[in-house]
């Protein structure tokens, strides 16, 4: 009964593909970051893995965020482009801070010169795309598995 539970949290499936969508794209930003291609390899992929964990994070807060809006927490079940654009807004805004915070105040990381910047933002291009171009893709895929994940269950009762 836990499991079907936990099956059915529209966060899970989220989270899923938040991972598995994010984790490729660190990785093929590693040249847009000073010291990432020089770094040691289990280093860089620790590094990777930890930023699609907090990709995964942003994608929760951002869904949550739809979900207070809308006063729907399932609203992965039905979507349309109000939810996916509140979603992409939340999570660029989250990103845009995190970013700031990270490069000019406590100088987590760096930029390297490869990496295109927005002139009026200074946030670098890439995170942008970032969650422009997955978000849509990932609510796709989050919604397709749950549904399927749904008619399984239903299937083996």
């Amino acid at each position: 009964m836990k499991l079907r539970l936990l099956r059915s949290a529209p966060e899970l499936h989220v989270a899923l593909f938040a991972f598995l969508l994010n984790l490729p794209w660190e990785f093929l930003q590693v040249p847009l970051y000073a010291g990432m291609p020089v770094m040691p390899h289990w280093e860089a992929v620790q590094a990777c893995t930890q930023a699609a964990l907090g990709d995964v994070v942003i994608a929760l807060m951002a869904y949550w965020s739809v979900a207070v809006w809308y006063r729907r927490r399932d609203w992965l079940r039905v979507y349309g482009a109000k939810e996916c654009v509140g979603f992409v807004l939340v999570a660029i805004g989250i990103t845009v801070a995190m970013e700031w915070h990270a490069t000019l105040v406590s100088q987590r990381w760096e930029y390297a010169q490869l990496m295109p910047r927005v002139p009026w933002l200074g946030t670098g291009l890439s995170p942008l795309l970032q969650w422009l171009i997955l978000p849509p893709l990932m609510l796709w895929m989050a919604r397709r598995h749950r549904l399927g994940s749904e008619v399984v269950s239903k299937e083996n009762n």
